[in-house]
């Protein structure tokens, strides 16, 4: 068997798991759950208002106001700024004050 006909069959085999996962006919073999920040509190860590706090990580101050309504979640790299915020508030203060 060539390595393309492996692959393809690997990709529909994958393709039928995810059909079962989602038709609840069998459960995902692992499971993540990733919580979202809690981007007020995070705020409020560095002690900055919502303007400044929403200039700093490049957003409008209704996008942040969403996110601290939980009204919808920051994702990709804010989501990865807002972690760094919070666990380094420091050095991720001076590096995009610089």
């Amino acid at each position: 068997m060539n390595m393309e006909k492996t692959l393809f069959d690997d990709l529909v085999q994958s393709l039928k798991e995810a059909d079962a996962i989602t038709k609840g006919k069998t459960k995902a073999s692992r499971r993540f759950d990733v919580t979202p920040p809690d981007v007020k509190a995070v705020r409020e860590q560095i002690g900055l208002s919502q303007s400044e706090f929403a200039r700093l990580m490049r957003v409008s101050i209704k996008t942040l106001q969403n996110w601290e309504q939980h009204r919808r979640n920051p994702t990709g790299p804010a989501a990865a700024l807002l972690k760094i915020v919070s666990t380094a508030p420091e050095v991720a203060l001076k590096s995009l004050h610089a």
